[in-house]
């Protein structure tokens, strides 16, 4: 299993990155903010206007470091990876499949199972500690859409249920708020832009999510461009996209809610831009971001592995499984069901 090392995220306003020696330098207005070993990172996310040198671009490339740049409001800008790891038959093997629709609908309906049964066991924890009826028809509903999931044959069809079973998850998400209401409720998801708070962390996190993943897919030899569910398009890492889904419920949905009912966020650290779009301010960017990084170091139990590991693990697990499958170690995908 792999060491389960940082990911250093740059929010500084002007901030400018560059190498010296062995280290990441971090500086703002020509004073020197951070000094951080190589050896201690395995990404580093930029957000807003934060700037790197060339030489540290390489740098992070040799070792194997992924450097993300995300635009103010959290949406993915670019990526910088270095020389592509892994055997190129399992990437041959990857192709093949994503290229025919009844190879890649058993891990396609392998990823929404997941998707769904881990919405489901979000609202049913919920439903516990605060009873609702809306909530546990919502629960029940998704119980039908597994069902529906196992026997649907074809990638349109799965696209279908699934966005069924999200449209149910999502219409009683505003009742798992239970603080601030006022400021943090939830209608309707709105992606581009994010139009309300609630949106807009979301948005955030599932960022900071396809980061991990794809970065989790390289290291072990996988293309994040080329998936099973979502299909190629130009500039999007299609197989990230299909490995985040059966992750959101667990990892961002649930650190938002935390978030908000625990008032490590509030009202004053969003603004509207002349866009309509929700933007987070600095300090609020970096709780969040102290947040994600606190519940990666959780440990959770993964059922297949049969143990327990820090939640930071999973994607690479996730995506060391997938890897297995597609090499023929093993006969299906076990995707991650959240206990």
């Amino acid at each position: 299993m792999r060491k389960l090392l940082n990911t250093l995220y740059v929010t500084l306003p002007e901030a400018y990155l560059s190498k010296e020696g062995e280290t990441v330098l971090v500086r703002q207005e020509h004073e020197t903010r951070l000094r951080v070993p190589i050896l201690a990172l395995e990404g580093i996310v930029c957000v807003g206007q934060v700037s790197m040198s060339s030489a540290l671009m390489a740098f992070c490339a040799e070792r194997n470091v992924g450097v993300s740049f995300l635009s103010e409001h959290g949406r993915f800008l670019a990526r910088v990876q270095g020389p592509v790891h892994g055997n190129v038959l399992l990437r041959r093997e990857q192709y093949r499949r994503a290229d025919v629709e009844a190879d890649s609908v058993p891990i396609a309906r392998a990823v929404l199972l997941a998707k769904v049964a881990n919405g489901r066991t979000a609202l049913l924890r919920a439903a516990r500690e605060h009873p609702s009826e809306t909530v546990d028809w919502a629960a029940a509903q998704m119980g039908e859409s597994l069902r529906a999931l196992e026997s649907t044959a074809t990638l349109d069809g799965l696209r279908g249920v699934e966005g069924d079973a999200a449209h149910v998850y999502f219409s009683v998400f505003d009742e798992l708020i239970l603080q601030q209401k006022e400021a943090f409720f939830f209608h309707e998801r709105s992606r581009r832009p994010p139009l309300d708070n609630v949106n807009s962390l979301l948005s955030f996190l599932y960022v900071l999510l396809a980061h991990d993943v794809a970065s989790a897919l390289e290291t072990v030899g996988l293309d994040p461009a080329v998936g099973f569910l979502h299909r190629d398009r130009p500039g999007r890492a299609s197989l990230a996209l299909d490995l985040m889904e059966e992750l959101r419920p667990v990892l961002a949905d649930r650190l938002a809610l935390t978030l908000i009912n625990r008032r490590q966020v509030a009202a004053p650290g969003f603004t509207h831009s002349d866009s309509g779009a929700v933007v987070m301010n600095d300090a609020t960017r970096k709780e969040v971001l102290v947040g994600w990084q606190t519940r990666k170091q959780e440990e959770i139990f993964h059922p297949f592995l049969d143990e327990r590991i820090p939640l930071g693990l999973v994607p690479y697990t996730q995506a060391l499984l997938l890897a297995r499958h597609l090499r023929g170690d093993l006969d299906a995908y076990p995707s991650f069901f959240w206990r």
